[in-house]
This record gives structure tokens, C-alpha cells and sequence, in this order.
């Protein structure tokens, strides 16, 4: 059975129809929770049970905490948020801290609460429903993970945001059913010095790093800041001729 992945947000910032990152799987799963979340109807909302957080950075959560302000007391389950522990200790400690934003996970009780942490381990699968979805390494300023999406004819791989490194490439590396590799680049090479204080790719990095693929999927570009979006891509596609890259669009749907 086909898996529908639905971009709901890829952008590295906001302005005009800029959302930053989200995705939609078969509409009861979120791949980060960015501000692609809010386009969402009420009603697609409210199927939303599960959230695979990357990370903790603003521009992948932002939505999460107004997610569930808006679904609770319209569901008589909770939302299953899925993350690594450091990832689930800075959202306890700094977002569902009864300061910044109420405690969903004793909300309306503790018996009965809107809000569940899951912690994942790297490659460690979790399976929901049709989909099977693995943390993979990644290597940015705070924890954080990427993610295998596996349907049961083909993957997904998105990267998060991170710099690459070994461990995330011999883990791309192993599977030979990728359909689509999305990967981060958020600066144009003129920003490569905040690109690596920041552990994002820039386009030269970028295709420094696509050398150690090899694999033949179609790379789908994320995470571009809107200032220097068309000046990014442009670089990236004359600084690599031997993959299929393309920007990913927001609103388009991956089947796979």
C-alpha cells in the first residue's frame, strides 16, 4: 500500500507564502511541526495522532503547542509526540513549561492527558499503521535526528536540518528502496561561514556531502531561507551534475 507525504511547509523562514517546515503523512502523522501546520482545517487537525519531531529548534515546532491548544477537549485521545529524550526534556523544560505554555501532558489530568511523549532511539523503528518510521543520525547545533519513511514498496529520507556527516550517509546508504532524498540546504555559499557556525548545509557543502551517496534517488532541496532561495538552487545545480536535484515545493504530495 502507497504512503502520501504532503509538504505543508519547507521553507527556512517565513514571509508572504513562506511556512517553515512540516509534512503530512497519510493525515494522522506530522513530520515536524512548523508553521505548514496552520493551513491545516480544523478538521485536519483533529486527525492528527502522532508528531516525529527532528529536533527542538522554533521553526519545527512552532505549531506543536497551538496543535494541541486547538485539538484538546475535541479528542478523546491524546496526541503521541515522538522525539529523543534530549529533544522531549527541552520541550518539557522551555514550551510545556506552565510559563512559555500550559502542560498538555496533565491536561485535562495526568490520568487522561492530551499530550504523551514517545522517546525514539536511533534506528530504532516505530511502526503507525502503514507507515514504519526510523531516526537516523544527524548532526546539528542542539540533538537531533533525521528520519526513513518506508512504505512497502519504497522510503523516504529526510535529513532534518543537519550538516551530514559518516554515520547519516552509511545509514542512506544501506537502503535500496529510496525513492527521494530530502535534504536540507539552507544558506548560498556567500553565508558558508554562518552555514557552519549554524550546522546547516550550504550549497558547496552540499555537494561536498552528496559525495558520499550512492545511491541514484531524486534529491528534493529544503530549508532554504527565502532571501537567497533561487540564488541557492542555482548554485547547488552547477555545483552537482550527477544527481537529480530539484527544489522541493511547498503544497506538492510525494506518493510512495
Amino acid at each position: 500500500m502507497s504512503c502520501q507525504l504532503r509538504v505543508l511547509g519547507c521553507s527556512g523562514g517565513i514571509g508572504g507564502d513562506n511556512r517553515t517546515t512540516a509534512f503530512l503523512l497519510n493525515q494522522h502523522v506530522l513530520i515536524d511541526a512548523g508553521t505548514g501546520v496552520g493551513d491545516l482545517q480544523h478538521a485536519e487537525l483533529l486527525a492528527i495522532d502522532h508528531v516525529f519531531l527532528t529536533h527542538a529548534h522554533l521553526d519545527h515546532i512552532a505549531c506543536l503547542p497551538l496543535l494541541l491548544d486547538s485539538v484538546v477537549g475535541s479528542r478523546t485521545e491524546p496526541i503521541y509526540v515522538h522525539a529523543s529524550a534530549q529533544t522531549i526534556d527541552l520541550l518539557r523544560k522551555h514550551v510545556f513549561n506552565w510559563l512559555i505554555w500550559p502542560d498538555f501532558s496533565t491536561i485535562p489530568s495526568v490520568e487522561q492527558p492530551s499530550l504523551i511523549f514517545v522517546e525514539h532511539e536511533l534506528g530504532q523503528p516505530c511502526q503507525v499503521g502503514e507507515l514504519c518510521i526510523t531516526p537516523l543520525p544527524a548532526i546539528h547545533t542542539i540533538p537531533a535526528v533525521a528520519f526513513l519513511l518506508s512504505s512497502d514498496s519504497a522510503s523516504i529520507v529526510f535529513s532534518g536540518d543537519t550538516i551530514g556527516g559518516d554515520e547519516f550517509w552509511c545509514a542512506v546508504n544501506q537502503i535500496d528502496n529510496l525513492q527521494a532524498l530530502i535534504i536540507e540546504t539552507a544558506f548560498a555559499d556567500k553565508e558558508h561561514a554562518i552555514a557552519d557556525a549554524a550546522k546547516h548545509l550550504c550549497s558547496s557543502t552540499l555537494a561536498e556531502q552528496l559525495q558520499q551517496w550512492r545511491g541514484g534517488a531524486e534529491v528534493l532541496i529544503t530549508h532554504l531561507k527565502p532571501a537567497d532561495s533561487e540564488l541557492t538552487i542555482r548554485e547547488v545545480l552547477q555545483l552537482d551534475h550527477l544527481h537529480p536535484i530539484r527544489r522541493l515545493l511547498q503544497g506538492e504530495i510525494i506518493e510512495f
